[in-house]
């Protein structure tokens, strides 16, 4: 049993020696680039004061690949607005429509146009953070597709009238949007399409559809509308969530405070 320590010591000392040999030689480090980020930018909720309700909106994303297959992710998002003109919405992860992947909340959102607050909340990590909420004065409807045409392409706006959507009346626009080869580095035109129902009542568009080459089909519909004012609880932060207040400067110490060495 003696000799049990001295075989351990000798092993310890000879082993670094024998990696060394049987180690096959280090790739270089090397920085992960290359990549895209892509943002689904879904329905935009105005701080209308006196046009509460509660609603789901369901967002559709396909996208179809260079060999003819497609991708198809889905969610199903809660949003409330009450009197005062306070925001609550759910953010939620897009996943394949399959039953196999949840579809977690990522983040909440509070905004008061009073308080002048917004509070984005993870439930990852519970915390929310606080910045200054400066909602628009007015509330012009600007079609998006005209908003962001790129310099040279066209666009034809088409009435579509009116339809019951929720039990709501909306009016229906559809634009055509056309990029002429060379605008954007394109070898060949490029065509995109927008459609509309907007409810004059809610403010809000209830169903929203848009197909470009860029960035696939996108489908938004707002479902399951009750109006009236939410639970008021819809609107208080989480609780034992911890509040990161951004608008505050952070606090920089002050040389002469600092202990010497």
């Amino acid at each position: 049993m003696k000799s049990i320590p001295f075989l351990l010591l000798a092993g310890f000392l000879i082993l670094p020696n024998s990696l060394h040999l049987a180690q096959a030689p280090q790739e270089p480090q090397r920085l992960p680039d290359g990549g895209t980020r892509e943002v689904l930018i879904s329905i935009l909720i105005p701080s209308l004061p006196n046009a509460p309700f509660t609603a789901t909106v369901n967002t559709e994303w396909i996208r179809q690949l260079p060999d003819g297959s497609t991708i198809t992710l889905k969610n199903h998002r809660a949003i409330a607005r009450d009197a005062a003109g306070r925001i609550f919405q759910e953010r939620r992860a897009l996943v394949p429509d399959d039953g196999k992947t949840k579809s977690g909340v990522t983040q909440i959102e509070i905004s008061d146009p009073v308080a002048r607050e917004l509070y984005i909340c993870m439930p990852h990590g519970r915390t929310c953070q606080v910045e200054v909420f400066s909602p628009p004065e007015s509330l012009p409807y600007t079609p998006p597709a005209k908003a962001h045409m790129a310099q040279g392409s066209s666009s034809e706006s088409v009435d579509l009238g009116k339809q019951s959507v929720g039990g709501l009346e909306t009016v229906g626009t559809r634009e055509t949007t056309i990029i002429p080869a060379g605008t954007i580095g394109n070898d060949g035109p490029l065509l995109s399409k927008r459609e509309f129902w907007f409810s004059p009542r809610l403010g809000v568009n209830l169903i929203s559809k848009r197909q470009d080459p860029l960035s696939g089909t996108q489908n938004f519909e707002v479902s399951d509308i009750a109006l009236g004012d939410p639970d008021a609880k819809l609107f208080a932060v989480p609780s034992g969530f911890k509040i990161l207040d951004l608008r505050k400067p952070p606090e920089i110490s002050s040389p002469s405070a600092s202990s010497p060495n």
